[in-house]
This record gives structure tokens, C-alpha cells and sequence, in this order.
């Protein structure tokens, strides 16, 4: 379904509600630039960095996007998908079932899943969900359900710690929205739902985060202006 979920006038905060998750994947598209892109890279950077039967666990998962791409180069990896939202484990079980993928779904609160020595974890677009206050904690506890060597990769909104450009960054993010066919009516209806729920990290804030929990080291893998994704190995 198309995402028109910002025409109407707000009437509550963002959530991942049964109306987000019947047209997340067009928002998604639409809203995260190169995102097929960003995926391809990290499954693939997966692929070959961890073995075939490896355990892959993805936090926040929604319709399960990333574990269909990684199933599809992969078969044989043990691909576990983690989310509070009902709606959007609904769908993404339909989509198993239409795909003949074996995947796990599972309905639980991310920051409370025993994660225990899997080799990789996903994070993408989650941790900005995340109280700041919670944020190192949470990725201290993905540290240690990681084996020795495992990958912790996670995709984020960030912002620029000069104000200048930041603000143009957003300018162009938010020209590119109206260029995937939102007005300027929803682009601002959708940041004001955000507000306060959504609360970016800068690129630098993110790392120092990651290596403070132990990581041996952390990188930024995929960039376009206000979005980024990083690997980081234990």
C-alpha cells in the first residue's frame, strides 16, 4: 500500500501501529534514500564475512526486509527476526510464507531479548527510537550476546554537528521526499509526529558509543547525508 498515512492531520505521535506497518515498506523506500542499496551492501558484507549455518539475529526488524535479502543469498544462515509490533511481525510472516523462507519471527521488547553468542546482530534505524539514556546499555548487552568476531551492524539518522550544515542536509533530504512524490504537507506533518520520539545521534557520537562498549573498532560502510550505516566487529 501507499504511504499516505501524513495527508490527514495528526491526531497522535509517530508508533508503529497497524496503519504504519500496512504501508511501511513504501515509507521506507521512499524515505530512506538508496535504502535497496544500503541493504544489498550489508547482506553482503555479511555473506562474506561470517560462515554458511551462522546465526543472524535482527532487532527491530518490521516486515523483515533485511532477513529476506540475506534467506535469498543465503539460505542456510539461522535468521531470527525481533519486534514489539504485532502488526508489522503479521505482515512479514505473510511475506515467509509467500517466499517459502525459513525465518523466525518473534513479538518482544528488543532492549529485554536474550541475545546468546550469535554471530551477527542488526540493528537499522532502531537505536534513534531508543531513549539516549538507554542507548549504551542496550549496545553493552548486543557486545556481549555477540561470539568473539561477531558483527554488529546498524543503520541510523544522524545529525551534523555544524548547524549550517545540518540544516542544509535536512533541506535536501526533505527536496528528495517531495522528489518521491510526498508534499511538503506531509514532510512536515511526519517531522512533527517525529519530534521527540526520534532522537539522532551525530556520525562521531554513534562510534564513540560503539567503542565504548568494546568493539574492537567501528566503521561507516554507507553514507548519504543525514543517514548512515556502520559495521563493528567484537
Amino acid at each position: 500500500m501507499k504511504d499516505e498515512i501524513f495527508k490527514k492531520p495528526l491526531e497522535k505521535q509517530f508508533e508503529f501501529d497497524e496503519n504504519v506497518a500496512s504501508v511501511f515498506d513504501d515509507m521506507i523506500s521512499r524515505s530512506v534514500p538508496f535504502y535497496d542499496v544500503s541493504t544489498k551492501l550489508v547482506c553482503e558484507i555479511l555473506y562474506k564475512h561470517l560462515l554458511e549455518n551462522a546465526k543472524i539475529v535482527d532487532l527491530g526488524c518490521s516486515t523483515g526486509n533485511t532477513l529476506f535479502k540475506l534467506f535469498e543469498i543465503n539460505s542456510k544462515f539461522e535468521l531470527t527476526g525481533v519486534d514489539e509490533s504485532k502488526p508489522m511481525l503479521d505482515i512479514a510472516n505473510s511475506k515467509a510464507r509467500a517466499f517459502g523462507a525459513s525465518i523466525d519471527f518473534i513479538q518482544d521488547d528488543i532492549l529485554k531479548f536474550n541475545l546468546e553468542r550469535v554471530d551477527a546482530v542488526i540493528l537499522n534505524y532502531t537505536l534513534q527510537f531508543i531513549r539516549p539514556l538507554k542507548r549504551s546499555d542496550f549496545v553493552k548487552r548486543i557486545y556481549s550476546g555477540l561470539k568473539d568476531g561477531g558483527v554488529f551492524v546498524f543503520s541510523e539518522k544522524i545529525i551534523y554537528e555544524d548547524k549550517k550544515l545540518g540544516k542544509d542536509i535536512i533541506e535536501i533530504y526533505e527536496n528528495y521526499k517531495i522528489e518521491k512524490g510526498y508534499s511538503r504537507y506531509e514532510v512536515s506533518q511526519k517531522r512533527q509526529a517525529l519530534e521527540n520520539i526520534l532522537i539522532p545521534f551525530s556520525e562521531d557520537e554513534n562510534k564513540t558509543m560503539i567503542l565504548e562498549a568494546g568493539f574492537k573498532f567501528v566503521e561507516t560502510v554507507f553514507k548519504w547525508g543525514n543517514f548512515a550505516t556502520f559495521i563493528a566487529i567484537k
